[in-house]
């Protein structure tokens, strides 16, 4: 049997501002077991400490800092632009086998290096599933920007069939496509002795995530609801204050490991939601989950969690308070959530990832003049 042909290095794109981060490290991480090195190209904000420490803790990682804006950001494109310059300079410095883009726009620049595209989540699909309608044609840049990358890379990857569906749909078609489900370590989460009460994580603003209607019903349950985010509006400064909810403020890994080993129910009614990795999170710490009716949501986790209509209060109202009530049930749904979160560890993820990358490297490129 022919053996694999694992990258040596590879150079990766990753925002500090996101979930991307995550995923870049876990991904980073599992990747050492195949031997190999990644250079990881950071945008969008400085790095925290936290993620500094992090990063500094992975042996086959190099960082390379900057706080270029990302494309979905406002009035981006002269930085994307000159962010461009300086990844091809890295490509330069580095040397890579292969390069590995979080981020769409960048995959048709002229990399003369096999290139994979993943397309965590993106705008327009963004806003079809919270504004129930087509992106505004504000958008219009950034829909032919991603478009033109995603065509460009060798190989676009989803972490969905829902997602990679959308995608092919908006910004298709792809020269090749596959679907690799998102990853944790199960290491960094234990199932502790579960308490009385329903957790979340997440911005209390983001429509997407929609954590605010979960604030919004807290009143009527049995059990206190705790979020780990920020309860002050982004703009106003305005604080969220309802009864039976208790905002935590920004937490450290550490602290939401812990949070998690405790709860009882891990409620997330988003609206959009392509992979989800703090629902993951929480399938590995032995959390009953409550999540929105996505596409994307089903595909992941089955018969795992209850879904509800995320614009229905009502149903998340009852289905949170029936799992209350029912603790048979509720551990139930618990232990389906741990059996399921089996199918996504790092190590799947990355194995899953260096089967593509052997065939990119493997693969003759075409260099465009």
């Amino acid at each position: 049997m022919k053996t694999p042909l694992y990258p040596s290095t590879i150079l990766m794109t990753a925002d500090t501002v996101g979930s991307v981060w995550t995923y870049a490290l876990e991904l980073t991480r599992a990747v050492a077991a195949h031997g190999t090195t990644v250079a990881l190209a950071t945008m969008g904000e400085p790095m925290s400490d936290e993620q500094r420490a992090q990063a500094e803790s992975i042996s086959n990682l190099t960082v390379y800092e900057s706080e270029y804006k990302l494309e979905w950001m406002d009035a981006p494109w002269e930085d994307v632009e000159k962010a461009g310059e300086w990844l091809l300079q890295l490509r330069d410095q580095v040397q890579p086998d292969l390069i590995h883009l979080n981020h769409m726009s960048f995959g048709s620049l002229d990399w003369g290096k096999p290139v994979l595209a993943v397309i965590h989540s993106c705008v327009l699909s963004w806003w079809r599933a919270v504004k129930q309608e087509e992106a505004p044609k504000k958008w219009n840049r950034y829909s032919e920007m991603v478009r033109k990358g995603l065509q460009a890379a060798d190989v676009v990857v989803a972490p969905t069939q829902a997602m990679m569906h959308q995608a092919g749909e908006l910004y298709g078609p792809f020269k090749h496509s596959a679907v690799v489900y998102n990853g944790r370590g199960q290491q960094y989460f234990q199932f502790g002795r579960k308490e009385p009460f329903v957790f979340s994580l997440g911005r209390v603003w983001d429509e997407a995530k929609n954590i605010s209607m979960l604030a919004h019903i807290a009143s009527d349950l049995q059990w206190p609801v705790y979020i780990a985010g920020e309860g002050k509006h982004p703009e106003t400064g305005e604080a969220m204050e309802l009864d039976n909810v208790y905002f935590l403020g920004q937490l450290t890994n550490k602290e939401v490991t812990d949070w998690l080993s405790r709860a009882s129910i891990y409620a997330l009614p988003a609206k959009y939601e392509p992979f989800g990795l703090t629902v993951l999170e929480a399938a590995m710490s032995g959390c009953a989950l409550v999540v929105g009716k996505t596409e994307s949501m089903a595909e992941v986790w089955g018969n795992a969690a209850r879904y509800v209509d995320p614009a229905s209060a009502d149903e998340l109202r009852d289905a949170i308070e029936n799992l209350i009530e029912d603790e048979f049930c509720r551990n139930i749904m618990a232990c389906r959530a741990v059996k399921r979160s089996h199918g996504y560890t790092a190590d799947q993820m990355a194995q899953d990832y260096s089967y593509l990358y052997g065939q990119l490297v493997e693969a003759p490129v075409s260099v465009t003049k």
